[in-house]
């Protein structure tokens, strides 16, 4: 008997050990990517400009990282608040911790190496190493243009300085863990030509990770089959939750029977200068769509991604797209 708890003893620390090693690698030696690269962007207005664009309508990088007023439909951003952060997602909304959507103006980004910023957007790793919650799709944005990356940095650095500053995130067990291990390196590409419309549509669809939020997702995994069917629930303050809708070419529950014409007005209908986002109280309609960003996207932009749009596979999902409380 002596000897049977003898080694079941030795077992257990055995397990101990294992275990701790595994999690210290995890914790320690994990994320992996390598280090920043050494280059210096230059800022030139062009640059600028094409970095604003993407930045605002197509990555809207601006629209998770600035001050939104949830009163209104589409949460439209409050112009005092933009590249301040502070979004909270927490247990209230369904998720597995407290995260905080961080400052991205000079204030915070002022000590930032264009490599380091290159890295933490195409990678999913902080200047300290650690690893980015994949609420920021630097998936996505790991197969972009260089270029086009380089572009929304030069963007980034023109911000007006915003003190703005929030607590760490706090993440549920094993997430805390699991987070180290999810950056990835980048595997860049190349812009197609404009002319080029489905290679065109399909990169700016990556790029502005439509598939992301489009896809049905099961305790944080996408369900294979359900690309771009929509269905993923987002939770909102009050308890209500929204769910995306299905863009696949199904014709009865998709965008089969839309038109060229239609989809573009669908965006462009917020552009109009006549418009202006209804008020929102608890309970009723609202949606985390950025409309008012993408609507500034070029019409030929958004015809490219129509265009792509028709040609993946149509998948029948119909989404029940609002739950109030």
């Amino acid at each position: 008997m002596k000897k049977v708890r003898k080694w079941l003893a030795i077992i257990v620390i055995a397990l101990v050990v294992v275990i701790t090693a595994a999690v210290s690698y995890l914790t320690l030696a994990l994320p992996n990517v390598g280090k920043p690269e050494n280059i210096k962007i230059s800022y030139t207005p062009e640059r600028i400009k094409r970095g604003k664009y993407l930045a605002t309508h197509v990555t809207v990088c601006m629209d998770c990282h600035s001050g939104r007023d949830m009163s209104k439909f589409g949460g439209p951003i409050s112009a005092d608040k933009l590249g301040m952060g502070g979004d909270k997602f927490d247990p209230a909304m369904g998720f597995p911790g407290t995260v905080y959507i961080p400052n991205i103006t000079p204030f915070n980004l002022k000590n930032w190496t264009d490599g380091e910023l290159f890295r933490a957007i195409t990678t999913g790793v902080k200047k300290d190493g650690s690893a980015i919650f994949p609420i920021m799709p630097w998936a996505s944005y790991a197969k972009m243009d260089r270029e086009d990356i380089y572009d929304i940095i030069a963007y980034i650095r023109t911000l007006e300085p915003k003190r703005a500053e929030y607590p760490e995130r706090q993440l549920d067990f094993p997430l805390n863990i699991l987070i180290h291990t999810m950056p990835q390196k980048a595997n860049l590409g190349k812009r197609p030509a404009e002319s080029d419309t489905l290679k065109y549509g399909e990169y700016l669809v990556a790029a502005a990770a439509c598939m992301d939020c489009h896809t049905k997702a099961d305790k944080g995994a996408h369900i294979p089959g359900m690309e771009f069917a929509g269905g993923y629930e987002f939770g909102l303050p009050g308890g209500a939750t929204v769910r995306s809708a299905n863009i696949t070419p199904d014709k009865d529950t998709g965008i089969g029977r839309w038109t060229k014409d239609q989809f573009v007005a669908r965006f462009r209908m917020y552009a109009d200068s006549t418009y202006k986002p209804a008020d929102v109280k608890p309970g009723e309609f609202q949606t985390v769509m950025p409309w008012l960003m993408y609507a500034g996207m070029r019409p030929a932009d958004l015809e490219a991604i129509y265009a792509y749009l028709k040609t993946i596979k149509p998948v029948k999902n119909q989404v029940v797209k609002f739950s109030g409380k």
